[in-house]
């Protein structure tokens, strides 16, 4: 038998040796993700608005601990990259890989676990973060629990798949398959390293890595579940949906190989870029730069096969609102992947970097990329498994051109708030002194741009009420087609396989993209090289993060303090990093050292600056003065757009934990006395007393025990471990 498949033209198997057999692809499992996918993008994109707009006017934070910027900002992004692009992903993962491997998924009991584990999952999200159970670190905000479950669910996802590739019926690996591997393999580095932290009760945990270790921990992976949440899935579903759509071949083949491993090495590098001129170590910094840099040339590469593949067909596109959200979103990737190198270099960083030119740069990623290919594979998926035309094109165009102005409305007025932030915030006179030494003289320029964005929020999100008409106009007009009838030979025996090999040559890619586990190995290497180099010399040089004998740990009080500032969701407004700029130490003082955060799990750096840095704030206001700003900041603060948080005067703080908390951080290196744990509460009480009687002397009445008193505490302690002397 052997002999005759290798006489074969081309080492192909003759019809009397390969039986070709008939099974059935799962379309119902697609159309729940589908379904998914819609109802969380309402979701997560209504909150978007409504927290746009909360930016402009302070009122519409509802005057309820649940319904904050803070706490509801959070909500907001894991809505839109966990459930409307993780369905998404799902939702294209699985119909496309059913067929590119000629095979139905793997087990249709694991693909139902997936799916509504996976919705659990994003439910739980919804009920804990308003709730304020987060540990603040950007996009991996959920507690301990939740990232045991969605550890699990992304197991059971993998296993589903690979189970699907190895029993594929269609020898060839396809480009899309290469990054729906690495996404799997990446996605779980990512979501494990990062999410290392120590249990202090139920849905209370602490970061197993402090101060500068635990910012280039979450950036490294925060940049990259962009790289291998938000693009690589996308760009394999890209690869597949867009030669769909437009019925022509990929480009180019060799283009989509230097795309794939050139784009899945250098991204892993470029997270330091995130935390230029902060208190990571210079190398690191460095090595974000130039990754970031050389991160153009495999992203274009991607877009440039993307876009070339319409060669032939761009006449198509003016009539197929799917091409066209298509080519939009291509577009939107290269200006994105254009823009995140560029504002990897020092000097565009120092302007951009805490600004909204930043919410700009993501937005038009997560609209134009994510959004709008979502939303072209959503029109041309459905009417095919409900076996029907979709209902209105008119009315999809409607979609296409509502949300692009749209996109327009919410990124152009926020380039423009962030170029004037940058600038304001580094403008000297001619006497040498800041020229905006008030913070809040810079936010209240900005104010008109938040309207203008929320604006834009609007549009976007009035598409896709006109795409959720459409689609149910279509589905109602069709049947769906559950198990869509299929054929296919099984493949030939490996020995087969491996002999027609040598028989036939061919590009040397193909012997890789043949074998799926050595492809995960190959993937997984390439993607470990930039994380290891980065990480361990910062974990093991002591030299990388100094200590400084005068940082002591935090204080019981203080320690509750920093936990309600971090429940209340007060990172996603404040930093807590004084560049080494003028600018900065002119305003706040002297610029943060690697050594003052030594104790800090988790960090809070922050990523923007929508309130000033109080990296420095300790001591420079009396105890008064942060009272009457919580309780409202207009009064300390006119125009200010911060919200009041009356319940920080009403509910007591919760103490029964404190013990525990001393005792895991005492675990983790933290040094604290021997036995201050048993005398946490009482350390705390005592604490929490003066600040009380200090408030009294103001004629501020306020129990010793209530949550405002332990932020209070918190606050006066920042930046105040090491003292400067000022030069005369």
């Amino acid at each position: 038998m052997l002999a005759e498949v290798l006489k074969a033209p081309g080492g192909a198997l003759k019809n009397s040796v390969r039986t070709v057999e008939t099974f059935y692809y799962d379309n119902k499992i697609v159309r729940d993700f589908a379904y998914a996918t819609l109802f969380w993008g309402v979701a997560g994109m209504l909150i978007g608005v409504i927290i746009a707009f909360q930016l402009a006017r302070p009122e519409l934070n509802m005057g309820t601990e649940y319904t904050t910027f803070g706490r509801v900002r959070p909500l907001h992004t894991n809505a839109v990259i966990f459930a409307f692009v993780g369905n998404g992903i799902f939702m294209g993962v699985y119909y496309s890989l059913q067929r590119l491997c000629k095979a139905r998924m793997y087990s249709d009991v694991l693909s139902k676990i997936h799916f509504w584990a996976w919705q659990l999952v994003i439910l739980s999200a919804v009920i804990t973060l308003p709730l304020g159970y987060t540990t603040s670190k950007e996009y991996a905000e959920l507690e301990w629990p939740i990232d045991l479950a969605i550890t699990v669910v992304w197991v059971v996802f993998g296993w589903n798949m690979f189970g699907t590739i190895i029993k594929r019926c269609e020898r060839h690996m396809y480009v899309g398959i290469w990054f729906y591997i690495a996404t799997f393999l990446t996605v779980a580095v990512l979501h494990i390293v990062n999410s290392y932290e120590i249990p202090v009760t139920f849905m209370k945990s602490y970061s197993g890595y402090a101060g500068v270790q635990d910012a280039l921990v979450q950036w490294w992976y925060g940049h990259n579940a962009v790289a291998f949440f938000l693009t690589t899935p996308y760009l394999g579903m890209m690869y597949y949906f867009l030669p769909k759509a437009a019925n022509r071949p990929v480009y180019s083949y060799r283009l989509s190989i230097i795309h794939f491993w050139s784009l899945i090495f250098i991204y892993i590098w470029a997270g330091p870029h995130h935390l230029l001129y902060t208190a990571l170590p210079d190398w690191a910094q460095s090595l974000g730069v130039v990754f970031s840099v050389m991160l153009i040339a495999p992203s274009w590469g991607g877009m440039i096969n993307g876009l070339l593949t319409l060669r032939g067909a761009w006449d198509k596109v003016k009539e197929e609102p799917v091409l066209k959200f298509m080519v939009v979103a291509i577009t939107a990737y290269g200006m994105a992947t254009f823009e995140g190198p560029l504002m990897s270099l020092k000097n565009v960083n120092a302007i951009a970097h805490y600004t909204d030119w930043i919410v700009a740069h993501v937005h038009v990623g997560a609209l134009g990329w994510n959004g709008f290919l979502t939303f072209g594979i959503l029109y041309w998926l459905l009417p095919r498994i409900f076996r029907t035309q979709l209902y209105s094109k008119k009315l999809a165009n409607w979609h296409f051109w509502l949300g692009t102005l749209g996109i327009l409305f919410y990124a152009v007025p926020m380039y423009w708030a962030g170029f004037i932030q940058g600038l304001m915030w580094k403008q000297f006179n001619n006497e040498g002194m800041l020229q905006y030494s008030n913070f809040l003289e810079t936010v209240l320029q900005i104010v008109p741009m938040y309207y203008l964005r929320g604006i834009g929020g609007v549009l976007y999100l009035s598409g896709v009420f006109l795409m959720i008409y459409n689609v149910i106009k279509t589905v109602k007009a069709g049947n769906l087609l559950a198990n869509e009838e299929a054929q296919a030979a099984p493949l030939m025996p490996a020995a087969v396989i491996k002999a027609g090999e040598t028989h036939q040559g061919g590009h040397w890619h193909r012997m890789i993209e043949r074998r799926p586990v050595q492809m995960a190995v190959w993937a997984t290497v390439a993607i470990l090289i930039g994380g290891l180099v980065e990480m361990i010399p910062t974990f093991l040089v002591e030299s990388n993060v100094p200590t400084i004998a005068s940082v002591k740990p935090y204080t019981s009080l203080e320690l509750q303090g920093r936990d309600v500032y971090i429940k209340e969701g007060c990172v996603n407004c404040h930093s807590q990093m004084v560049r080494p700029f003028r600018s900065e130490t002119e305003r706040y003082g002297e610029y943060s050292k690697a050594g003052e955060f030594v104790y800090d799990r988790p960090f809070l750096w922050g990523s923007k600056r929508t309130g000033p840095d109080l990296h420095r704030v300790g001591g420079k206001y009396p105890n008064s003065w942060h009272y009457h700003h919580m309780l409202d900041p207009t009064s300390m603060s006119p125009g200010s757009i911060m919200p009041a948080y009356p319940w920080l005067f009403e509910k007591d703080l919760d103490t029964s934990d404190t013990q525990a908390k001393i005792e895991v951080l005492t675990n983790l290196g933290t040094p604290y006395a021997p036995g201050y744990a048993e005398r946490a509460n009482e350390d705390l009480m005592r604490q929490a007393r003066e600040i009380a009687a200090d408030l009294k002397k103001e004629n501020i009445e306020v129990k010793p025990e209530k949550e405002i008193v332990a932020l209070i505490a918190y606050l006066q302690r920042l930046g105040t471990d090491i003292k400067v002397q000022e030069e005369k």
